[in-house]
């Protein structure tokens, strides 16, 4: 990237994937180097009770919050953003692109449903059980995929998936 340029990688995939994990790696890489960069878990910018509780209110929520923090952090100096979020269609990934002043390119995370189950079976919160039931759901369905502009499996570690990214990126 040349110094001076902001942009952001989402990446993307159904629960239980690795989003979290990959996005914090990725953000840890990044502040070794010395990097500006912002780590943004885009399901908290529309964690709360009092909106409309559908997918849509959700979105709606998270693209404000998200256009507000972007343009916060950018005022701070802000070059890199690695954003996480589970996009479901084309048309969530052209509102998320439209909130951001930014060019953004998507990895895809892939993971057999059998490990994404392992995985949230180990996980002690309450909303797991639908988290599972929505992934399952999501993959039978093709939910995101096709929106990337790369795809990775995420059946070894985070540090070689986060690498493999920053790579792809040309981040390192």
């Amino acid at each position: 990237m040349a110094k001076g340029r902001t942009e952001g990688v989402l990446v993307t995939g159904v629960y239980g994937a690795g989003k979290s994990s990959v996005a914090a790696e990725l953000a840890s890489l990044l502040e070794a180097r010395g990097d500006r960069y912002a780590l943004l878990d885009l399901d908290y910018l529309s964690w709360a009770s009092s909106i409309e509780r559908t997918r849509s209110g959700e979105l709606q929520l998270m693209l404000l919050n998200l256009a507000a923090v972007t343009a916060n952090y950018m005022q701070a100096g802000i070059e890199r953003f690695v954003l996480a979020y589970f996009l479901r269609n084309s048309g969530e990934l052209q509102a998320v692109r439209s909130a951001l002043p930014f060019p953004l390119r998507i990895a895809r995370l892939e993971l057999p449903l059998a490990e994404i189950r392992q995985r949230l079976a180990t996980d002690v919160t309450c909303g797991r059980v639908e988290d599972l039931r929505e992934a399952e759901a999501s993959i039978a369905a093709g939910h995101g995929v096709g929106l990337e502009d790369i795809a990775l499996a995420n059946d070894r570690s985070v540090q070689l998936v986060a690498r493999d990214l920053m790579s792809f990126l040309g981040w390192l």
